[in-house]
């Protein structure tokens, strides 16, 4: 078993605190999302062996395929996982640019498929398809675009959503960009097993997270696959369990409870069951967030979607996610506030003692590595 950890590129913003809002709701930190910030954060995740970063797709934050274009050129080894939405671009250009991207990033380009679980956002961008026809269309969206990753011939497509007449690529993505996609609705499942390579789901306790991989993994033995399996979720390690939950104390102790308030009615009127199963979790209560051992609510308060972290010590956090990975999750893209500092905090805490363990192994050459580390200046200069 060797275990993949991604990294997230908060393009609303960061801080040392939570940031209410999302999924739906605009959403800023006191650290703007300036480039040179999230070229820090690259930097950092590359150098402590994260494999790759998600950014996310929304109103709520900046454009995901252009803030990744523009932070190629700083990074050498690490991967983006584009956050993208179908049906709001033709899946030829979708696949044209994926093309592109690949060619230019020299392989380092993952895609996160996300069909979009609020209605208001979605007609904001003149989408107004109910939520079982969103995913109708991001089947057939997928099966264009994968159609013409692999075709070296003209492809002619007449589906309810999407009809396209002799598309062909130029370019064929060069390896073909992995498809990540989630989804916990009935709707999401057939779509997920016939074209994702990863399905993620967010960070609830074991039974749960079980139930949902067995449920995706029988529909994809249906279609003749087997996919892999993420985990989106959050992170608070520190030297010491008690160091951790103080950490996690501070975040609960700096929310507003007009934010609590005004963020979960915002994320009551989502569709996305994902999101209302994050919301169970804590029901809108502060006490009572550590819903399973070192699982805690808190960040769902004020933030839509991942909603729950690990907090703990480092050797806590590490049992937590080999546990995880028992029940078959191969990829962990993991965040923390505020997201630089945290990088180091999992990197040079967690990573290691994964590696003792064999479970994981730092996915980038030690040139590249050792040239983009941290400047220190020597006793001399």
């Amino acid at each position: 078993m060797t275990l993949s950890f991604h990294w997230f590129l908060p393009t609303y913003g960061d801080s040392r605190g939570l940031i209410a809002g999302g999924h739906g709701s605009f959403m800023s930190g006191d650290r703007p999302a300036t480039l040179r910030y999230l070229n820090q954060i690259g930097a950092a995740a590359e150098t402590n062996g994260f494999e790759g970063v998600l950014t996310p797709t929304g109103a709520w934050c900046e454009d995901a395929w252009l803030t990744t274009a523009m932070m190629v050129e700083t990074t050498e080894t690490l991967k983006f996982l584009v956050a993208f939405r179908p049906g709001l671009v033709s899946p030829t250009l979708a696949a044209q640019m994926a093309a592109t991207f690949q060619r230019h990033s020299r392989g380092r380009l993952l895609l996160n498929v996300v069909t979009g679980g609020e209605a208001h956002e979605q007609q904001a961008y003149g989408d107004f398809l109910d939520k079982a026809e969103r995913y109708a269309r991001t089947g057939e969206f997928l099966h264009v675009v994968r159609e013409l990753w692999r075709s070296t011939e003209p492809i002619t497509f007449e589906g309810k959503h999407i009809q396209v007449r002799d598309a062909l690529l130029g370019n064929r993505p060069d390896p073909t960009p992995p498809v990540f996609f989630g989804g916990s609705s009935a709707p999401a499942g057939p779509v997920a097993a016939r074209y994702a390579d990863t399905y993620l789901t967010w960070g609830e306790p074991l039974p749960a997270v079980r139930e949902k991989l067995d449920w995706i993994s029988g529909l994809a033995e249906t279609q003749g696959r087997r996919l892999d399996y993420g985990l989106r979720i959050h992170v608070i390690t520190r030297d010491t369990s008690e160091a951790a939950w103080a950490e996690a104390d501070r975040l609960l102790q700096g929310i507003d409870p007009a934010d609590i308030k005004r963020v979960q009615q915002n994320l009551a009127r989502s569709e996305s069951e994902g999101q209302r199963r994050m919301s169970r979790l804590h029901d809108g209560r502060t006490d009572q967030l550590e819903i399973a051992p070192n699982l805690w609510a808190g960040v769902g308060l004020v933030r839509g979607g991942a909603g729950t972290a690990l907090v703990g010590s480092h050797t806590e956090v590490a049992e937590r996610l080999v546990e995880y990975a028992r029940l078959g999750i191969d990829h962990f893209i993991l965040s923390g506030y505020p997201h630089l500092e945290e990088a180091y905090w999992f990197g040079e805490g967690v990573l290691p003692i994964l590696e003792r363990e064999g479970l994981w192994k730092h996915p980038a050459p030690s040139s590249a590595v050792a040239s983009s580390a941290p400047f220190v200046a020597s006793a001399s200069s």
